[in-house]
């Protein structure tokens, strides 16, 4: 068989975690789709996720596309439904050669062979632009695939490892195909659905976060594009396919000053009309005090910092490498340019009791973010923490790995009580938000007018959110008028839809 056509397609994998916000590409695919086009392969980019499409439909695209491959990816959370897709292609024509890749596959290989190598053939490890095309070309070659680097499969009864393949070094060289975009249902719903596309302007992590997956995926290492390369990447997108608002997918953009300086500075010489949502770390705010202006000159009008917890000891515990003080300090600088701020706190260790968690909630409040969002911690298989939260996990469904459902059984709680708890700490941070809405400028008063709406309608914390304002007596004028409007919406049936997680 000679391999000329290639699906990737995303699993249709759910949860409705903080992507209520808007609907997310995968921009990883996005990539490998243009690279596997650039060596000559015909390529269906099918966001089977973001479609919200049901496995008939998937099923009826894999048929008229007719593949040689399918290729999915899994984040943890997802790793079932990847599995299941990977199957049901193999049902459809038992000679289609299937792969796997991402954070999950790259470390769960082994555990993912040896149970599903009946419907996986190949898990590509790291990188694919270049494992993938190079994987493809060596079986329509006749040739051995463990000649190819980052690769594993299940051959003669046991799993076989290839040499790990090296990182791409020169970014500027990839060529993604924002063609292949169904552009219009990705939007970003807190900015009145503006179009959304996800951006990568670096790669890699350097920090050593005990609970995380980035920085074992990248072993501590750190790429970049030019800021003249992504600059007219944001220019294009605008352009071409009308791009309002843009998400880095970096876990620190900021991380080399002067480059980002020139990214900043390129922004407001060229005005690019695209407003940028960004993740940083805690340091680089601190650091970047001196040039916050910049930051809101060039667009960036949303900046997550990672807080994860409210005490030294558990912060050391994650390797966060920062001290509690440092988090309010950074917030305080995000908030004081008028950008909106967020952060999370991961919750549900084996020490935290409601006591404590009432007590990360006024935390959280006395830190002042715009948003904050109480996540269950995931001990993702992989990562270094989990030897030693191992004994306290409740459920091995990699379904519930998503940051929503508690996994992981505190001493002096049950799963149910962490979970009451957990959506009673995003009630009760939110509620204090709003009744304080008037000490917001007053496009970020507008803003959170948007987030109320989205919390109540389209997030996982629906049913928390509506609870609470049942008794809002407090509440601003303005945010009563708009609970009235989310009122009439409801009643008019109208379908509340949580966006597909990125």
């Amino acid at each position: 068989m000679k391999i000329k056509k290639v699906a990737l397609i995303t699993p249709p994998y759910h949860s409705g975690v903080v992507e209520s916000a808007g609907t997310w590409l995968n921009v990883g695919f996005v990539y490998i789709a243009g690279a596997l086009r650039k060596a000559g392969y015909e390529v269906d980019y099918y966001d089977a996720m973001s479609l919200w499409h049901k496995w008939p439909e998937i099923e009826k695209r894999i048929e008229e596309f007719a593949p040689d491959v399918v290729c999915t990816t899994a984040y943890t959370a997802s790793i079932v439904d990847a599995v299941k897709l990977l199957r049901l292609a193999k049902q459809i024509n038992p000679r289609t050669i299937t792969a796997l890749g991402n954070v999950h596959a790259t470390f769960c290989y082994d555990e993912l062979l040896k149970a599903d190598h009946d419907a996986i053939d190949f898990v590509v490890r790291g990188e694919g632009e270049e494992t993938l095309p190079m994987l493809l070309t060596c079986i329509n070659a006749g040739d051995d695939p463990a000649k190819v680097p980052g690769l594993a499969f299940w051959r003669e009864g046991k799993v076989e490892v290839t040499v790990k393949a090296p990182y791409i070094q020169d970014l500027d060289s990839l060529s993604p195909a924002w063609d292949l975009v169904q552009w219009p249902i990705y939007s970003y719903r807190a900015k009145n659905n503006a179009r959304l596309a996800i951006v990568s302007s670096s790669r890699g992590c350097q920090q050593q976060c005990s609970f995380c997956s980035q920085q074992l995926f990248w072993a501590r290492s750190w790429r970049a594009r030019s800021p003249e390369n992504f600059v007219a990447e944001l220019e294009l997108l605008h352009g071409s396919y009308g791009v309002e608002v843009a998400m880095l997918s970096d876990e620190i953009p900021t991380f080399d000053r002067a480059r980002w300086v020139r990214i900043l500075d390129l922004m407001i010489e060229r005005q690019v009309p695209v407003k940028l949502l960004m993740e940083t770390r805690v340091d680089d705010i601190l650091r970047d005090v001196d040039i916050m202006e910049k930051y809101t000159r060039a667009g960036v009008e949303h900046i997550y910092v990672g807080v994860e917890a409210g005490s030294q000891e558990t912060l050391d515990l994650f390797k966060k490498e920062t001290l509690v003080e440092q988090s309010k300090q950074a917030i305080d600088i995000i908030n004081e340019a008028d950008i909106v701020s967020e952060t999370s706190f991961v919750l549900g260790m084996p020490e935290d009791t409601p006591e404590s968690i009432a007590q990360t909630i006024e935390l959280a409040k006395h830190y002042n973010p715009d948003m904050a969002f109480f996540l269950a911690i995931a001990p993702w298989p992989y990562a270094e923490l989990y030897p030693e939260l191992e004994q306290y996990v409740a459920t091995k469904d990699y379904r519930k790995y998503n940051l929503v459902e508690p996994v992981l059984k505190p001493r002096n709680m049950s799963l149910q009580e962490l979970e009451r708890e957990l959506g009673k700490a995003s009630q009760k941070f939110f509620m204090h938000k709003f009744q304080n809405l008037h000490q917001l400028s007053p496009w970020k008063q507008e803003f959170m007018l948007s987030v109320l709406d989205l919390l109540i309608n389209h997030s996982y914390l629906a049913g928390q959110m509506k609870a609470a304002m049942k008794d809002g007596k407090e509440m601003p004028e303005e945010v009563k008028r708009l609970l009235k409007t989310v009122s009439s919406a409801s009643a008019s049936g109208a379908p509340h839809v949580i966006a597909p997680i990125p």
